[in-house]
């Protein structure tokens, strides 16, 4: 309780902004200037004696008792910095300055409230890495995970999850998300859909289900856990939402939490548009707009790079030169819509033909290019090139009618028939041609 030469100096400690705190030998409070109720949101009344670990976020607790500890034992602290949950709930960062007074048994320390400038720290760093991301991941699941563990830095999140709007069938969905609760997928869409129409931060706990808008209350009820939904605001549009999830035995987000999330989800929205459009930029390049398998470009990197790993582990590889045999008369009898339906599903059929370390790409018209990695002798490539000629054998559902095509496949292997890309290719091709003399629809190595 207060003292009389506590009461003495009142008058002079209320005019400080920074709270002053005295501890008794139990860890209970004192006394406590009129500026802790700015800081902590209670009255000076209410902390008398109340623990002072009590107040401490839970995550800070154990750092501060051995603080603490350090303290009664003679060390002066003048840079402490710990977490409060104020009365509102809200957190609060405090700079402690603190000693013991060893003839009063007692702890005397001042509070300094630094939650604005933990603030922009945290926007900064996070500003920083996600600009940092978005330059350094190689693709957008790489960013996705970025992004994860920068908000996981910034605020607590047992679970995360991005959800964007796809513009072209109006709905939400999820690339990247750990988020596993009683809330099924459709129903966190919902919850995402409303963030998105209203531009609004969304934030569910137990305390507040029944006043969320009447659309979701009935989605929201009984769950138990604290869930947060962020918009992501380009310069453009809202282009989906971040969510966080925790259970209900964490605090609840914070004021100061929500407002860098929503200070950074801007800049998270850049990074992922940005990444989005490199993405569609690298398909134009790379993959052929048809149907969707690498180009002459992509194919040229693998090759080399094949090339090299069976160089170095003296391996063999073969090369599969395809061409579909009298398409042109498919296309001049059918148009050219048709011929690119069939294109497409036969590039569809081939892939499932190959394994998963197989390259097959469209060099143009209907030539195709296939690149067999790890084989182990001509078994192996002539199995695989009959199952291809196989799965092209069966008529072909197009717009307006059923056609069928028939390939010719040459081979050349790595290094029987050439050293370098530009010969072995020469070789499949010149094998290709054999067939066709031959009347095509049938697999034929090089000489």
């Amino acid at each position: 309780m207060k003292t009389d030469s506590y009461k003495a100096l009142t008058n002079y400690i209320d005019l400080l902004l920074d709270a002053i705190c005295v501890v008794d030998k139990d860890g209970r409070f004192e006394f406590v200037s009129a500026s802790a109720e700015r800081i902590f949101g209670y009255t000076s009344e209410e902390m008398l004696g109340r623990s002072m670990i009590e107040l401490v976020h839970p995550d800070d607790r154990k750092r501060t008792l051995q603080t603490a500890s350090e303290i009664n034992n003679g060390v002066i602290k003048v840079d402490f910095e710990n977490r409060y949950i104020r009365k509102d709930g809200q957190t609060v960062h405090l700079l402690w300055s603190a000693r013991r007074s060893q003839t009063d048994q007692r702890r005397i320390a001042v509070a300094r409230d630094i939650t604005k400038i933990k603030q922009t720290e945290a926007r900064q760093t996070a500003l920083f890495a996600i600009s940092e991301a978005a330059f350094a991941a190689e693709d957008l699941l790489a960013l996705y995970r970025s992004i994860h563990q920068i908000i996981t830095c910034l605020m607590p999140a047992q679970h995360f999850a991005i959800a964007l709007l796809d513009n072209e069938h109006n709905k939400v969905h999820f690339p990247y998300s750990t988020i596993k609760s009683s809330i099924d997928e459709i129903d966190i869409a919902i919850l995402c859909d409303e963030v998105i129409r209203s531009g609004e931060t969304l934030l569910v706990i137990p305390d507040n289900q029944a006043e969320q808008p009447s659309a979701l209350q009935k989605i929201v009820a009984g769950t138990m856990f604290n869930w947060l939904s962020v918009p992501l605001k380009s310069h453009q549009a809202i282009i989906g939402t971040l969510i966080l999830q925790n259970d209900i035995n964490k605090p609840t987000y914070s004021t100061m939490e929500i407002d860098v999330l929503e200070f950074v989800s801007t800049q998270i929205a850049l990074a992922i548009e940005r990444k989005q459009m490199l993405a569609r930029l690298q398909q134009m390049a790379l993959y052929d707009r048809l149907t969707g398998l690498p180009n002459r470009e992509l194919f040229h990197d693998r090759m080399q790079s094949a090339l090299a790993r069976s160089r170095r582990d003296q391996g063999i590889l073969a090369l599969l030169y395809l061409d579909l045999d009298k398409f042109k008369q498919i296309n001049d009898e059918c148009g050219h819509s048709e011929g690119d339906l069939l294109l497409r599903q036969a590039a569809q059929r081939m892939q499932t033909c190959l394994r998963q370390t197989d390259t097959i790409a469209r060099f143009g018209g209907d030539e195709f290019v296939i690149l067999l990695e790890h084989i182990d002798n001509d078994s192996v490539v002539s199995q695989i090139a009959e199952k291809i000629r196989l799965s092209l054998q069966s008529s072909f559902t197009l717009i307006n009618s059923q056609r069928q095509i028939l390939p010719s496949i040459g081979i050349a292997l790595f290094p029987r028939h050439g050293t370098d890309e530009q010969h072995l290719l020469r070789q499949a091709d010149k094998a290709m041609y054999v067939v066709k003399k031959n009347g095509g629809n049938a697999v034929h190595f090089a000489d």
